[in-house]
């Protein structure tokens, strides 16, 4: 175990990078899509992406554990294969869908293949010294900042064109990402360090089980919880409120996740090291969820455009570096042999956060901004999440 980076971590990084990337293009574009095959108005549009986002969460919170567990058995290499080349097909899915129905399947499939970050970290812990996960999870956020950097931007050129481009580049680029996998990712994870444990562990109720085997890890469990339920609404609700407050359409929505892209790649590249090394793991997290209440404390009553600027990069700060710290102190208290289930526990708990998260943030804009709403308040779930 090192604390550089191998050449087939590098190879996961780049897998995040060009996987965020499709997940960068599509992700604009969903609102305008849903409105285009239902014709609804843009409250009844933010009903609908609530209960697409909750699939997509749902499938999440049932199979990802089933990946991480997967992974502990048979090797991280064919799970992330299997992962990409669903992902590749989905989004193709997503390209011909003709109705709603078709949409909510394809992200269905989304979530069940979208499962490569809980991978992702086990390669981390595989390659990596306790010391130095925090700083190798940081870099699994700079790549999913770069991704997430190229992929909005790109989304904002080509849907204008066309609503459906984006998700035939977004396939193209996920089935280039499984062929260069298939031929240099190698395993990390070798046989006698594999964890021969039953499917049964794998069940999602079972994985988050997990946290209650340690009283500190319960209380990581909470805070992973809450984080993640406020950003996955936030996320969920971030188009199609800017379209709504601020009169944005798709290009100027994918500026600002390009913003965010370029934020989380700072943070995740060269903050997260010396922020940790600086204040440790602790003080990293609080300082981190004061910034990221601070965002959502301006969404909430903000009208001006350019203020909404301001406040993605205090969140990217926040989170960015929060998150890898929680991931790092939880990684100590597990062996080699279950970081696997723990990472699949972790990406378990992240979906049963993010099915609350969505499905509050779009139903709460959809009633406030109906004509049934006692008044008018459409940043009322930022007010809730600060």
């Amino acid at each position: 175990m090192s604390s550089r980076l191998d050449a087939s971590l590098w190879i996961v990084l780049l897998t995040i990078m060009i996987n965020m990337m499709g997940v960068g293009l599509i992700w604009p574009i969903i609102p305008t899509l849903v409105q285009e095959v239902t014709l609804t108005d843009i409250s009844g549009a933010a009903a609908l992406i609530g209960i697409i986002s909750l699939i997509f969460s749902l499938m999440q919170f049932l199979f990802t554990p089933v990946m991480g567990i997967l992974a502990d058995r048979f090797g991280r290499r064919p799970i992330m294969l299997i992962c990409l080349l669903g992902l590749g097909l989905d989004a193709l899915l997503l390209a011909w869908a003709p109705t709603i129905f078709w949409i909510i399947v394809g992200r269905a499939l989304g979530g069940i293949f979208g499962a490569t970050f809980a991978t992702a970290n086990a390669y981390i812990v595989d390659t990596m010294k306790p010391s130095d996960r925090a700083t190798g999870f940081g870099y699994l956020g700079a790549a999913f900042g770069i991704g997430f950097l190229l992929g909005p931007s790109l989304g904002a050129i080509l849907g204008p064109i066309d609503t459906r481009l984006p998700f035939y580049v977004a396939a193209a680029l996920s089935l280039a990402n499984f062929v260069l996998g298939l031929f240099f990712l190698r395993e990390t994870l070798p046989n006698e360090k594999r964890e021969p444990k039953s499917l049964w562990a794998a069940n999602p109720i079972g994985s988050v089980a997990l946290f209650r085997t340690d009283r500190s890890l319960l209380l990581i469990a909470i805070m992973i919880f809450s984080m993640t339920a406020a950003q996955r609404g936030m996320e969920a609700l971030w188009v199609i409120f800017t379209q709504y407050q601020y009169d944005w359409g798709i290009r100027e929505a994918g500026i600002s996740l390009t913003i965010v892209g370029i934020s989380h790649f700072i943070v995740q590249g060269f903050l997260v090291r010396p922020v940790i090394k600086e204040l440790g793991e602790k003080k990293t997290i609080i300082i981190g969820l004061l910034l990221s209440s601070a965002m959502f404390a301006i969404l909430s009553f903000n009208q001006t455009p350019w203020i909404a600027y301001v406040g993605i990069p205090l969140y990217s700060l926040g989170a960015g570096c929060a998150t890898p710290a929680i991931q790092a102190i939880a990684s100590s208290f597990i062996s080699d042999k279950q970081q696997g289930h723990l990472q699949g526990a972790i990406s378990s708990l992240m979906s049963l956060s993010a099915i609350f998260g969505p499905i509050v943030a779009a139903w709460s804009f959809a009633y406030f901004t109906s004509a049934a709403a006692p008044i008018l308040f459409p940043g009322v779930y930022f007010f809730g999440g600060f």
